[in-house]
């Protein structure tokens, strides 16, 4: 156990009620990042010839910007998200995070940049299956080697903030698939990110799951002031977002009128 050596946490408040969280927790509101991408080009090489994915991407976000990207299976959506949350290298292309260029990053220097700055929440939740919740929540902070009792207090903070206070100690095969996804969310913001991304959150949740976890996002954006970019099918987690754009093929981005109205 990685928190042995911890005090034990404090008692778990009440639990709030599964939908509508109260909005009114409010933590200390972090600084979005403001991120700028131009002529972003990914291309792979199969079969001797050239495979582009992506060509001449452009997108520029504000600090605190919540947008969500629509678009057909196929059209480089997740390859997308993936070089922008620096998992992968466009093959062209100028990413730059707060006027700091990325792309010229190295290996090590750019883990330690992801690791401090950027939050995921991916379709499949990724919880380490031996590890607790409130573990799982804590691996980003104990990753940068800050101190243990901080980075547990913090974990059991937004734990409590999504819901979860009262399942601390449960490992992910004790969790329902919605309680999985909150965890994945709390360890996404557990450090308050400046720049929160995902793919597919709400998938592989029912109707009903799915838009509790639409409505946490909302929420933890409005209260914690990440950059937020959601890649996702479902058009009622979209018309949620301030802003939301179309990838069609090539990578190339556009206002969905249609999502919006």
């Amino acid at each position: 156990m990685i928190d042995d050596a911890l005090p034990p946490p404090a008692a778990a408040p009440p639990e709030p009620p599964a939908q509508g969280l109260p909005s009114t927790v409010r933590a200390s509101r972090g600084v979005g990042a403001r991120v700028d991408i131009v002529g972003m080009c990914k291309e792979y090489i199969h079969g001797g010839r050239v495979l582009s994915v992506l060509h001449g991407v452009e997108l520029h976000l504000a600090a605190g910007d919540m947008v969500a990207v629509v678009g057909a299976s196929g059209v480089g959506k997740s390859t997308f998200l993936q070089i922008l949350g620096t998992l992968d290298l466009p093959t062209r292309g100028s990413i730059q995070f707060d006027g700091e260029e990325l792309t010229t990053m190295g290996p090590e220097r750019l883990a330690m940049f992801r690791n401090r700055k950027i939050g995921f929440v991916f379709q499949f939740h990724h919880l380490l299956p031996e590890f607790t919740a409130l573990e799982n929540v804590m691996m980003p902070g104990l990753i940068q080697r800050l101190p243990k009792p901080q980075v547990r207090q913090r974990a059991a903070d937004i734990l409590g903030r999504v819901g979860l206070s009262r399942r601390l100690t449960h490992k992910p095969s004790e969790l329902s698939g919605g309680e999985q996804q909150r965890v994945a969310l709390a360890r996404a913001m557990v450090l308050e990110p400046a720049l929160l991304l995902a793919d597919e959150p709400t998938g592989n949740l029912d109707r009903h799951t799915g838009e509790e976890i639409h409505q946490l996002f909302v929420e933890l954006h409005r209260e914690r002031g990440s950059t937020m970019l959601v890649v996702t099918h479902n058009l009622e987690l979209a018309r949620m977002m301030p802003r939301t754009l179309k990838m069609i093929d090539g990578g190339q981005l556009a206002p969905y009128d249609e999502v919006a109205a």
